[in-house]
């Protein structure tokens, strides 16, 4: 048996007692409201703000903080693990069944429940940097098979270290937040001049990321078997991407102006805690990981995940791609620790993406790049065909652990293209 919430929460939610995830949120009411930290459960959110004004939060390290009294949750992810877990312990229990002092007291209830259909979601964090990695070796594969050839497909440097770009943090958007496609250069055609124009191939990217909880001081790095004390919790993310911008532009320094137009990511943060039972083991890494790359405790999760495409029009979504995150060749404390090892300093809020998540087989693949293999081949979206993205086009990516008893879920990550601004604006 799952825990049990006196809160009613379907058997197909993705937010049990169990999960608990966190997000901001403000009232869609007349007026609206400031923005509130608040945590999931089944259809409603529960507002910190209120629960801590009512002195609900009784333990040593939150009864006096002002942490959820904030805008963002960057001051209660700054204070640790520790904090994490007596916050969440408290939730659990002014949740539960069997407690009456949330369940019991209407007023209070009325005030901190609120149904999910009256607010809107904000941005969780304020997201001082981005970094994108590139940590899916079935990607990784096929991406250089598709642009330099299947003799030397992966680089020789990906097997020691987990590749990465540092991205446009000012562009990352909240779930149904509109994309609007971007213009840039292309491929130039025999003697011509590069393409400019809207891009011809707009992409997604199905991914994950990881929020940074505390950070380290400039010149000093986080021991990867320590690294896991420094995030908080992962989000779905969809790493737009212009794939005909990226190929000309990216030689010799990376992508740039392809993708740096937009980056998706859903509203709750799911913590590591709530996913400690879906725990696995990652793939076997060959070569074994330099020693400061060698961590004890060696895990990936097992989260399922979905792609679905809703074409301009179409009332009806379609199923594209189902992979999930266990694919991952290195490990988001094997990431954020070699984002360290050179002293770089990271600050509460930070995002680290995973890179593309793509499985082994054909119906796994986390990208159109890889699914229509760089345009040559078409997808069929219960009528309509696909190669690259087109304006109307809505990308809906989900996430689901599925327990015994429960479900753990990160909702969805959704965004809709708009069509490119014109070249007189």
């Amino acid at each position: 048996m799952g825990l049990k919430s006196f809160v009613e929460v379907s058997a197909d939610s993705h937010f049990p007692l169990e999960n608990l995830p966190y997000g901001v949120f403000r009232s869609k009411a007349a007026g609206g409201s400031n923005p509130s930290p608040g945590v999931a459960i089944g259809d409603f959110v529960l507002n910190l703000t209120v629960i801590a004004s009512a002195g609900l939060f009784d333990g040593p390290l939150l009864k006096n903080s002002q942490c959820f009294n904030q805008p963002s949750l960057n001051v209660f992810l700054e204070m640790g693990r520790p904090a994490w877990k007596e916050a969440r312990a408290t939730i659990q229990r002014i949740l539960s069944d069997n407690e009456p002092i949330l369940r019991d007291n209407i007023s209070l209830r009325n005030k901190s429940l609120l149904p999910m259909n009256e607010v809107e979601m904000l941005l969780p964090v304020v997201i001082g940097d981005y970094t994108d990695f590139f940590c899916s070796m079935y990607h990784t594969k096929n991406c250089g098979t598709i642009f330099r050839g299947p003799e030397n497909p992966i680089m020789p440097n990906w097997f020691h270290l987990p590749v990465a770009y540092h991205g446009r943090a000012s562009s990352v958007v909240i779930s149904g937040t509109n994309i609007t496609r971007p213009r840039g250069q292309g491929h130039p055609t025999g003697s011509s001049l590069p393409y400019f124009g809207p891009t011809k191939k707009l992409d997604f990217e199905l991914e994950m990321a990881a929020i940074v909880g505390p950070g380290n001081q400039l010149g000093k790095n986080i021991n990867v078997n320590e690294a896991y004390d420094h995030i908080f919790g992962l989000v779905l993310m969809n790493d737009w991407s212009a794939r005909d911008i990226q190929a000309w532009e990216y030689v010799p320094l990376g992508p740039f102006l392809g993708k740096s137009f937009g980056t998706t990511i859903s509203p709750w943060i799911v913590t590591l805690e709530a996913l400690e039972p879906f725990a696995c083991d990652p793939p076997k890494q060959d070569p074994h990981p330099l020693p400061y790359l060698a961590e004890k405790k060696h895990i990936n999760y097992d989260i399922p995940l979905e792609v679905w495409i809703k074409p301009a029009g179409q009332e009806q979504a379609t199923v594209i791609t189902r992979s999930n995150f266990k694919h991952l060749y290195w490990t988001i404390t094997q990431q954020l620790a070699h984002h360290t090892i050179n002293g770089c300093n990271l600050r509460s809020g930070d995002l680290l993406g995973t890179g593309t998540i793509s499985g082994p087989d054909r119906d796994s693949l986390g990208c159109l790049l890889e699914l229509t293999w760089n345009g040559q081949n078409q997808l069929s979206l219960n009528g309509s065909a696909r190669s690259f993205l087109e304006d109307g086009d809505e990308i809906i990516i989900t996430g689901r652990c599925e327990g015994k008893d429960y479900k753990i879920g990160f909702g969805k990550c959704t965004g809709k293209i708009l069509p490119a601004i014109p070249e007189d604006q």
